[in-house]
């Protein structure tokens, strides 16, 4: 079930994800308010719909123009498409004016409230925070009702799987829910029903899905995440006031993002094309010049932003791991997949002129090796999937650290084995799966062939001592997902994961 929904979700990025989540909110907002079951008239919401989403184009479009870059449509309708479900809704000009000044700000915050291309706020949120300071308008979060909750809990969910961000979106729940179901209880309401009423009428499921999760205002680290989703979680159910401004949950969630901000990495990275090689048939390393060292960790990933014609439907952003070793200040390497068709995004990528400039948007992930030296490590890898691995082998041999390390890696033909030469320069253990045959190549020294497929069997054959190491497995979802299950059935408990979800 899980593969399935991460193949389903891996064909769209996140953000047009997000976007067609939050237009079937607005579809489903417009239907509830003919029927009656909303207690706004569908006058209001249109207004409302149009000030908001041209508010967030005006602000975006001026800021781009005068800056001279180019602005990211999905980003901006997104944007604008919170705003009209958190804005209070009317017909009326000074209410209209309002939200079209929080659209404004917002799209005006992606450029002025912004580091080196990272955003320090969330622009929704920064938008409602204007209005609601100078009095032009006001936060209403309306999309907290019982007849919108299932469609925003079912896109909150996917959203935190699509992310891998569950365990932030579990730690908010804890912290919203446990003071906001507390103080009610307290005032004399059942538990049960102050559940109900918080989780009915409170925005916390918006926030956490929609707005906590998004990638450029989030700290890199899982930990650093757990830390920012418990702070916007108390400052929310808190319900705070600062003199006569009362802190909602925009409030809330700008506090956190300035936190966030101080955790991670303060600005984008600028990256110039500068070459590429084959790795194997369906792979490529792409080299880019860095004008900066960049700052990461073995084993992370980076998204890439780059702006092209004739974009599809997964956009203009994609995540890639980096394969370079964190040593390596000159460049910065990813390597990708590149037998799909179809994809506007890799076809942009394969077809940079040298030179050409690229964003990194967002530098993060937590698929990192174990501090302490001494823990035995089996990595695991399904074609593509050896990428975090190549950085982390890469960033051992800089550091001249020598830990026991066994590499195995399953590919369909002993001609998808990527990286080879550095993997044998290196020194890496490596047992391979591959369907082979009596005209397979022979292996380098230190590499074993341990059969077409893997088997719990065939691994505890070629790794006697599988069971004492710290396993780690990159690949596809369903790569994954057998692979896990055979590595439980040889008596793995634990396993940590990388899932490449349509990258």
């Amino acid at each position: 079930m899980t593969a399935a929904l991460d193949a389903l979700l891996g064909r769209l990025t996140l953000y047009r994800l997000m976007l067609a989540l939050l237009l079937v909110l607005a579809v489903e907002a417009f239907l509830l308010s003919v029927t009656g079951l909303l207690a706004y008239t569908p006058a209001e919401l249109a207004g409302t719909l149009a000030a908001a989403v041209g508010g967030t184009f005006i602000g975006t479009r001026l800021m781009a123009l005068i800056l001279r870059l180019r602005p990211h449509q999905d980003s901006s309708l997104i944007t604008g498409l919170i705003l009209f479900l958190i804005m209070f809704p009317s017909d009326t000009a000074a209410g209209l004016g309002g939200v079209l000044a929080a659209g404004a700000a917002a799209g005006t915050s992606k450029f002025l409230l912004a580091f080196r291309g990272r955003h320090i706020v969330n622009p929704a949120a920064m938008g409602a925070v204007v209005a609601t300071l100078f009095g032009v308008g006001a936060a209403a979060w309306w999309v907290a009702n019982a007849y919108m909750l299932p469609v925003v809990a079912l896109g909150a969910f996917l959203i935190l799987h699509r992310m891998r961000k569950l365990s932030m979106g579990v730690v908010f729940l804890v912290v919203a829910l446990g003071i906001l179901v507390t103080d009610l209880v307290l005032g004399g309401m059942g538990l049960g029903a102050g559940l109900q009423l918080v989780v009915t009428s409170y925005p916390v499921l918006f926030l956490l899905g929609f707005m906590l999760t998004e990638p450029l205002t989030l700290p890199p680290l899982r930990r650093q995440q757990w830390l920012y989703a418990a702070i916007v979680a108390a400052l929310f159910a808190l319900q705070l006031s600062v003199g006569p401004v009362f802190l909602g949950p925009e409030y809330a969630l700008v506090i956190g993002n300035m936190v966030a901000f101080f955790l991670g990495q303060r600005r984008s990275v600028r990256l110039a094309f500068s070459g590429s090689r084959q790795l194997t048939r369906t792979s490529t390393e792409l080299v880019f010049d860095a004008a900066r060292p960049v700052r990461f960790r073995a084993g992370q990933y980076m998204e890439l932003d780059l702006p092209h014609q004739g974009a599809d439907s997964r956009g203009s952003r994609r995540i890639f791991s980096i394969t370079s070793a964190p040593q390596r200040t000159d460049a910065v390497t990813f390597g990708l997949r590149t037998s799909e068709s179809g994809s506007s995004f890799k076809n942009a990528l394969l077809s940079l002129p040298a030179s050409a400039r690229v964003t990194g948007t967002v530098v993060g992930g937590d698929f990192l090796l174990p501090r302490d030296a001494s823990v035995p490590l089996l990595l695991a890898a399904g074609g593509i999937g050896v990428t975090p691995f190549i950085s982390q082998l890469r960033d051992l041999a800089a550091r001249g650290e020598e830990r026991d390390v066994v590499l195995v890696y399953v590919v369909r033909d002993d001609q998808d084995v990527a990286f080879q030469d550095e993997l044998v320069e290196l020194g890496t253990r490596v047992v391979l799966f591959s369907p082979g045959g009596l005209g397979a190549p022979a292996l380098p020294p230190a590499w074993t062939r341990a059969g077409a497929e893997p088997t719990a069997e065939l691994l505890l054959a070629a790794v006697p001592d599988l069971t004492e190491r710290t396993v780690l497995v990159s690949g596809a979802p369903h790569f994954i997902r057998d692979l896990r299950r055979l590595l439980r059935a040889a008596g793995v408990s634990r396993v940590r994961t990388d899932a490449f979800l349509g990258y």
